[in-house]
């Protein structure tokens, strides 16, 4: 609304150097008449541009100047509450039974609201990363101890590789070439035999890319009848 009001040169008279009628020397009739115009023509403006439930806070305003400031007090107000509103909901942020995709959809939009309403102190990929592992299922857990965190798009696409693991995996048995097998129950996945990394390569790049794999490989490492939970 700003950029319009200083396109039609009525700025002046509403947040400028002329907010009231001039007075003394300066109030010729031609400045008070030009004034009278513009200030008319902004309050038109700003009235044309709200709501109905709006209009009434300023209803009783007698500039353009002093609608301008009522407008500028409300919408504040509604913004701080709005905000507070919106950082608790990320403050509480869960998964729950969303999959990694809806859940990261959900924290990075009220993320991207908050930085629209508070752009000052906008959220970043740090502290929007801490709020999504915060609010993972337990056994995503282990992902708080990992050395080093990958960047946002790459740390979405891993979570989500794992759960479309473990999905897949779900109460299936998988043997390789070798005679290795890996079966899986109940989130648990049990390794038998499993003789080399190459071994644990076969199986996994099945389902995962490279990079993907290569990580979740360094975490694993070797196994050998042995049984992990929620590292996949």
């Amino acid at each position: 609304m700003e950029s319009y009001l200083v396109s039609e040169d009525l700025w002046d008279v509403v947040g400028g150097n002329n907010t009231t009628p001039p007075r003394g020397n300066a109030a010729t009739p031609e400045a008070t008449k030009e004034w009278t115009r513009k200030n008319a023509k902004a309050e038109f403006a700003l009235k044309r541009s709200i709501s109905s439930s709006i209009f009434e806070h300023v209803s009783r305003c007698t500039s353009a100047s002093s609608i301008w400031q009522a407008l500028d007090q409300l919408f504040n107000k509604k913004n701080e509450a709005k905000l507070q509103l919106l950082e608790n909901e990320l403050a509480d942020a869960k998964q729950g039974e969303s999959s990694i995709s809806e859940f990261f959809i959900k924290v990075k939009n009220l993320c991207s609201e908050i930085n629209t309403l508070n752009p000052e102190e906008s959220i970043s990929e740090a502290r929007l990363k801490r709020s999504i592992i915060r609010g993972l299922r337990p056994e995503y857990t282990p992902v708080q101890g990992w050395d080093t965190q990958p960047c946002l798009e790459e740390f979405e696409n891993l979570l989500a590789s794992q759960e479309s693991l473990a999905m897949q995996m779900s109460g299936v048995k998988i043997n390789d070439d070798s005679g290795s097998a890996f079966k899986v129950l109940d989130g648990t996945i049990e390794a038998l035999e499993v003789r080399s990394e190459d071994n644990i390569a076969d199986i996994f790049t099945k389902s995962l890319p490279k990079g993907q794999f290569e990580t979740l490989r360094s975490k694993l490492g070797m196994m050998d009848k042995i049984k992990f939970k929620g590292e996949y």
